[in-house]
């Protein structure tokens, strides 16, 4: 691509951007959404957040892992039980790495 091609671009993609993340802004009232539509928008930061561990979690270059000798395993069952317990997220993170960091660095997991 040529410079100018480049800066179209990168200058397309901006005002696209600020459209579509401003677009809440623009009405003076709030927009009337059905019950249905507000329940589902409960769920979506859940969903995106499972859509981006899941697979960073349970596979490895592209494949499902294929040894429980993975230090994300143990580290993932520990921080599960430990929000099941306590309903923590921050303890939920040191509870993962805790398991984790010994793990991968002391068994090289």
């Amino acid at each position: 691509m040529s410079t100018w091609e480049i800066i179209v671009t990168v200058i397309g993609l901006a005002i696209i951007t600020v459209v579509t993340r401003s677009f809440f802004l623009l009405p003076e009232r709030e927009l009337p959404m059905p019950g249905w539509v507000k329940r589902g928008l409960r769920y979506a930061p859940l969903a995106a957040l499972a859509a981006v561990i899941a697979p960073e979690v349970l596979m490895t270059q592209g494949q499902l892992i294929s040894t429980w000798q993975d230090a994300r395993l143990p580290a993932l069952a520990a921080a599960c039980a430990y929000y099941f317990w306590r309903r923590g997220i921050l303890g939920t993170i040191v509870t993962g790495m805790v398991v984790f960091l010994p793990l991968r660095l002391a068994l090289g997991w």
